[in-house]
């Protein structure tokens, strides 16, 4: 298989071609555990979730590294507004992440570096800087340490800018820097702050940049050279690009493909706290559940512009429902036949199936999460076929392994047992299913002898019980009644 993906900093699709054969290394920036998840948090993990997925399908190994973000300005000032020590305030919300993850069923990382625990490397990192002229000491007699952004003619590469051409930002002060565009690689210790956030360093007490954070803990992680460095699109400057421009500096040729998942809107607007219009995981999750999320999250490309709205949910539930019917009737008809769920752990390597090639050919172009659900779909309406005309078992067999396959690989199947609940849950929604299908079966064969008034009596009967049958052309499919 080839696999192509948009690489930001080259703005052109490109073959991915592993530094080591058969071993894919990621990079994706993580949390800064300043508060609760958002939305565009859970979107930046679904889609590298997917992309780990399907290179695990592909026959890679896959190192995945997702750092956190654990001591910045802004847990500072959070903390002290909400009254606790600045590491118990980033562990609490770094829980939350955690757990709003494994709500959506994001695989854990290979390993999640806290920068606190990497302090080291990041001395290291900036005394290479000042040696090969990169950085220096600020000038004011301070503890901050700065890279001389004039001093790398790469500079803005990432983003396709000229140092002169950016813009600063109104107010900005030199505060010992040789040029405002000069970032921090290390800041000096202040009074007004815990000395608990602080570390000794050859330049006075202090604590590291953010952008210094990343480049050491994915070199210390992957190696001087790894194939992907992933995040959302609002990281791209200055984050990122200062990342690569340091990185390089430092003489590592640090991430050959760069990619970069779009941006969220809500209701039409930018997602932001100026606007208070930010959707945070704990109100998602008691709205909609979370395997209709991440489909939302997960069906469109990965690099447009996402709007979240209570309609675009309803659609993606609208959807997982026409799934969830099929499979759930298809798996009651097959019984003791019914396949095997596919497993991830062991990177898809005992299943029954593979993808159809369409799938693979979508997933290979750039991580083409819409094309490849079109061919869900249409397997899907194969097997309905199938379904109900009650013939060839072996072959509707083969449809369920693979749309649950397909499914898996982008993290939305509903016949995972991550997405059952509780085993008293599940329980109660198997006998239920079997209840519906077997009157469903009933109002079907009534309809065929155009007994009418018998198959709508039976849909009447289920409606009294609060179940509501519609019928589509995949046979039917039900819900729970308000009320």
């Amino acid at each position: 298989m080839t696999i192509s993906l948009y690489n930001t900093a080259s703005r052109t699709t490109e073959e991915l071609r592993p530094v080591n054969d058969g071993q894919v290394g990621i990079y994706v920036c993580g949390a800064t555990v300043q508060g609760e998840p958002h939305i565009g948090h859970l979107r930046s993990a679904s889609v590298f979730d997917t992309l780990r997925r399907w290179l695990l399908y592909s026959g890679y190994r896959v190192t995945m590294v997702r750092n956190v973000t654990d001591i910045d300005d802004k847990i500072l000032s959070k903390s002290i507004e909400e009254g606790r020590e600045w590491f118990a305030h980033a562990y609490k919300y770094e829980r939350a992440f955690t757990a709003a993850y494994d709500a959506l069923d994001v695989l854990p990382p290979s390993s999640e570096p806290r920068a606190t625990g990497h302090i080291t490397e990041m001395i290291e990192l900036i005394s290479r800087l000042i040696e090969a002229g990169h950085a220096y000491p600020a000038e004011d007699g301070s503890a901050d340490v700065y890279f001389d952004a004039a001093s790398w003619s790469e500079y803005g590469a990432l983003t396709n800018q000229k140092l002169e051409d950016m813009e600063l930002s109104e107010g900005t002060e030199l505060r010992g820097k040789r040029d405002a565009r000069d970032f921090a690689l290390w800041k000096a210790h202040k009074d007004t702050e815990p000395i608990t956030a602080s570390w000794p360093s050859p330049w006075g007490r202090g604590r590291p940049g953010w952008h210094i954070e990343c480049s050491a803990m994915s070199t210390k992680y992957l190696g001087s050279n790894f194939d992907i460095h992933g995040g959302g699109l609002d990281l791209r400057f200055p984050h990122h690009e200062n990342e690569l421009a340091q990185s390089r500096a430092a003489g590592d040729q640090f991430a050959n493909i760069w990619m970069h998942s779009g941006l969220l809107n809500v209701g039409g607007d930018k997602m932001s706290k100026s606007l208070g219009n930010s959707v945070f995981a704990s109100d998602l999750f008691d709205t909609f559940s979370p395997l209709a999320v991440r489909y939302f999250l997960t069906g469109a490309s990965y690099r447009s512009i996402l709007d979240f709205s209570n309609e675009a949910m309803e659609r993606s539930a609208a959807s997982l429902e026409r799934l969830q019917n099929f499979l759930q009737r298809a798996r009651q008809e097959l019984g003791a036949d019914a396949p095997a769920l596919p497993d991830v752990s062991d990177s898809y390597a005992g299943r029954s199936v593979d993808v159809p090639a369409e799938f693979a050919a979508a997933l290979d172009d750039d991580l083409g999460v819409p094309r490849a659900l079109s061919v869900v779909f249409a397997s899907l309406s194969e097997g309905a076929k199938l379904l109900d005309s009650g013939s060839d078992r072996a072959e509707l067999a083969r449809i369920v392994a693979e749309v649950e396959l397909m499914l898996d690989i982008l993290g939305v199947n509903p016949s995972a047992e991550v997405w059952a609940g509780s085993a008293a849950d599940a329980k109660a929604e198997s006998a239920l299913d079997s209840l519906v299908a077997t009157m469903a079966k009933r109002r079907a064969e009534a309809k065929a002898e155009k007994d009418f008034a018998t198959a709508d009596a039976l849909r009447d009967e289920l409606a009294a019980a609060g179940v509501i049958i519609e019928d589509t052309a995949d046979g039917y499919r039900y819900h729970l009644g308000e009320g």
